[in-house]
């Protein structure tokens, strides 16, 4: 999900110097939506990670 937000900022980009104002500001606000969204399930993941591993442990 990091390379599609990553994607999405680099095609806002590219509108943005080619003259799509409305355009590159749809994607920047797609790209910072994934970004955020992505940024959730890695904390998610990383916690259920951190318990089952301590389960296992202990």
């Amino acid at each position: 999900m990091y390379g599609w937000a990553l994607t999405f900022a680099i095609v806002a980009l590219i509108a943005a110097i080619l003259g799509f104002g409305g355009l590159a500001g749809s994607l920047a606000n797609i790209a910072l939506i994934i970004f955020v969204l992505a940024l959730i399930g890695t904390l998610i993941f990383f916690v259920l990670g951190w318990k089952a591993a301590k389960k296992i442990v202990g």
